[in-house]
């Protein structure tokens, strides 16, 4: 009888690094032999997978208090079955590597930010020895491109340009955990770019803690634009998108090369975390509210139709209501398309944990009901200046929550706002739009956070444009058993190019 395979589970918590690193977890568990819970059809999946990984972050407020309530979840399961093996990686594991086990000891496996790909032989030795394995590396191990991938989606990838960050942002963790910025060859990136588009993906997002940083481990500050513009090259390649830039290295000639590029989406991701130069000083942020208006400006002037969106703290030690007024002011003036808000909290291992003059609790949430209430206010009327608009929207899975109530479809435009859409009343299934393709749909309505469009009911604007993205998607649901979230096939680590780097010989090989 042929035993059955290890199932295994990954979860994700914080941004998008984290769920790219999660598709390299998931690649490596299946090259190791284990199996997606997720692809199995519902009856065949169990209580739990043989194998839950946790891939942590450190960076949002009560992430230790949430890891710690989701592993708090898993004992009862791992005392009634001791072959369940527990993993924790990422942020918070590189953070709190001593602690983990000690507070939950029947964690399995403990591994970092820098060394994702020991994940299969921890989880053996830990098998194999009966005990905890805790491996944290202080440095990049391996480029995690160079790793097997399990992507989630078969028309949109991540494509990580680099890792780690130069800067000393005094609320921030990240440099600590992720080390020093460390960049691909551009030759290397543009070769997983169009691996992927050979896949079917229309749609690919560049990823580094500060893409636009991108080329100072090599020497050339416009390394970044130059890659933008190469994207522009690869044929099939329908939408790039990139986060998050820094204000501080956003220079011109990436404007002109988003304003020149047809595939580069007029999206941006500007965080602006404080309006006041006196707290931005203080959070080590190298720009000032004038340069980042700058910004702003010249993007609209290039890229009329860009949506342009934010990150912003609320409350940092210090911050005076006059801060907070500057904080509105530049919200005012940039428009913004949506804003993730947040409530500054202490970090610890952050210089700002232990600055003097933090604000008391009540004070940061009544300023971010305000902020939250001045960009609820300008994303509505912006929102509402799209109605009457035709727009190109690729086709998602899962972006509505309410799309079988209301028999819409959810997409996202090219400036990254998230439209519903109705199909035209008895549309073929043959005809209906798969995700991966591309609709024209006409806006009917602007809502606080997403479009509505509902045209093609009223005999308005609706078009459908079959893609290969479409196609890819297509296939997977073909090959997937009913019930069960059906996923590309593992695509191998992108090898280095050019050549091998010279290994420094370490004595006579064994017997010589």
């Amino acid at each position: 009888m042929t035993a059955q395979p290890k199932t295994y589970d990954v979860r994700t918590h914080g941004c998008q690094m984290n769920v790219h690193d999660s598709e390299r977890l998931s690649g490596l568990l299946e090259t190791a032999g284990y199996v997606d819970r997720a692809s199995l059809p519902p009856q065949e999946r169990g209580e739990v997978a043989d194998v839950v990984v946790f891939n942590t972050c450190a960076v949002r407020e009560n992430a230790d208090n949430k890891l710690y309530g989701n592993l708090g979840t898993l004992r009862p399961l791992k005392q009634r079955n001791p072959d369940l093996q527990i993993a924790v990686g990422g942020c918070m594991a590189q953070k709190d590597r001593d602690t983990i086990v000690e507070k939950a000891p029947w964690v399995d496996v403990v591994f970092g930010t820098h060394n994702i790909g020991s994940l299969p032989a921890l989880l053996d030795r830990a098998r194999h020895n009966d005990e905890a394995q805790v491996e944290i590396l202080e440095s990049l191990e391996t480029f995690p491109s160079t790793l097997p991938t399990r992507r989630d989606s078969a028309y949109a990838g991540w494509t990580s340009i680099s890792v780690g960050c130069n800067n000393t942002c005094t609320f921030c963790i990240v440099p600590a955990l992720r080390g020093k910025e460390k960049d691909r060859r551009p030759g290397e990136i543009l070769a997983e770019v169009e691996a992927l588009v050979a896949q079917g993906v229309v749609e690919v997002t560049l990823l580094g803690q500060n893409v636009n940083s991108y080329g100072v481990e090599f020497g050339d500050r416009l390394a970044f634009g130059k890659l933008l513009r190469a994207c522009g090259e690869i044929d099939g390649l329908e939408r790039v998108r990139f986060t998050s830039p820094h204000p501080a290295a956003f220079t011109d000639d990436v404007i002109d090369a988003m304003a020149e590029t047809p595939n580069v989406m007029p999206s941006l991701h500007m965080p602006l975390q404080s309006g006041s130069d006196r707290v931005l000083k203080a959070m080590r942020r190298s720009y000032r509210s004038e340069r980042f208006l700058g910004i702003i400006d010249r993007v609209r002037d290039r890229i009329p139709d860009a949506a342009i969106t934010t990150d912003i703290i609320v409350g940092f030690p210090g911050e005076t209501e006059a801060d907070f007024e500057e904080t509105l002011r530049v919200v005012r003036e940039s428009r913004f398309s949506s804003a993730f808000t947040f409530q500054y909290s202490i970090r610890p291992g952050t210089p700002a944990a232990t600055m003097p003059d933090q604000i008391p609790k009540a004070v940061v949430q009544e300023r971010y009901e305000r902020l939250i209430a001045v960009q609820e206010e300008i994303s509505w009327a912006g929102n509402r200046a799209q109605e009457g608009r035709e727009l190109e929207v690729l086709v998602a899975t899962g972006e509505g929550r309410k799309d079988t109530e209301t028999a819409r479809m959810s997409g996202r435009a090219r400036d990254n706002r998230l439209v519903h859409f109705s199909l035209p009343e008895g549309l073929p299934e043959s005809e209906r739009p798969r995700p991966g393709d591309m609709v024209t749909v006409g806006v009917t309505y602007g809502a606080p956070h997403h479009l509505v469009a509902d045209s093609a009911l009223e005999g308005g604007a609706f078009t459908v444009r079959r893609t290969k993205g479409g196609d890819a998607w297509a296939a997977l649901q073909d090959k997937g058993a009913e019930g069960s979230v059906a996923k590309p096939q593992v695509s191998l680590g992108m090898p280095r190019i050019g050549a091998p780097e010279p290994v420094e010989a370490s004595g006579p090989a064994c017997g010589a």
